[in-house]
């Protein structure tokens, strides 16, 4: 009996241990889930690394939980994407209320879209378009800023964060290739619900029509100019996001005769992600 107690009390000790060595690592708080994928692949197993904004949520509106709150408060370091909705409306409060905790842009040095896309037929001048990640060429620069972040974090294991960037950065290099391949022919147009996919489109040479307009649905007149667009421009890819109604991108598939394809331009699995969308275009009759 007495072997059997002490048996259990070193499993609980071993238990102990274990469970402080999973606390001991720091966490590192980003706004979105591709940012949490970079991230993780460039920390290793050095830190843990959360999203602000679950994957389902919308970054433009989505408002942190109490609980996400607290939790900031005990993080290394905070990597925002740069100019999306939640930090627009956030980052600057969260600042505020953990004054030692650093914050780092990924998206420094992109060359950013400061003029909205094509909506109903005419561009529309704006602000920064924010979906920086859903481009290999944005991405490069985004790892790279990540890399430096942690390096200037975590000094004693920079050279792990750089050999991990470079291998994170081949990965990014060969998905570019493998898109290019898909995409040859440039010129072409696709409608999209939100547009996340500008950078994209401005990478592989192709318009991006966009359903909302301001963030707005359509009005019955905005939505026949639209239709009468897409027959103009030949669009025979739609793409829906999951946070967004699709009632007007069924109804415009309908008048079209086209399908409406699901994308997750948020999704954690970037690289699936990206060559869905090219494969997409690629197929399109």
């Amino acid at each position: 009996m007495k072997r059997y107690l002490y048996w259990v009390v070193g499993l609980l000790l071993l238990a102990g241990c274990s469970h402080s060595r999973t606390a001991e690592v720091p966490t590192l708080t980003v706004t979105i889930e591709p940012l949490r994928y970079f991230t993780e692949a460039i920390a290793g197993p050095r830190y843990r690394v959360v999203s602000m904004v679950p994957e389902g949520s919308s970054p433009e509106t989505y408002d942190p939980t109490p609980q996400q709150l607290v939790h900031l408060a005990q993080s290394a370091a905070y990597l925002q994407v740069g100019y999306i909705g939640f930090e627009q409306s956030w980052i600057e409060k969260l600042k505020a209320n953990n004054p030692g905790l650093p914050f780092f842009d990924t998206s420094r040095g992109i060359d950013l879209i400061r003029e909205e896309v094509v909506h109903h037929g005419h561009t529309h001048a704006g602000g920064v378009e924010p979906h920086v990640w859903n481009s290999p060429k944005n991405v490069l620069r985004v790892v790279d800023n990540i890399c430096a972040a942690l390096c200037r974090l975590d000094t004693l294991h920079a050279d792990e964060y750089r050999t991990r960037t470079d291998s994170l950065q081949r990965m990014v290099r060969q998905t570019d290739a493998a898109i290019r391949a898909l995409l040859p022919v440039k010129g072409r147009s696709f409608l999209i619900y939100h547009p996340a996919l500008s950078y994209f489109a401005r990478d592989y040479g192709w318009q991006q029509v966009s359903i909302e307009e301001n963030g707005k649905e359509p009005s019955p007149a905005q939505l026949q100019a639209l239709i009468r667009l897409c027959r103009e421009k030949e669009i025979r890819v739609i793409f829906v996001q999951q946070e967004f109604d699709l009632r007007n991108a069924r109804l415009i598939a309908r008048e079209l005769g086209v399908t409406v394809i699901p994308i997750n331009p948020l999704s954690y699995h970037w690289q699936e992600e990206m060559l869905n969308v090219a494969r997409s275009l690629s197929t399109a009759p």
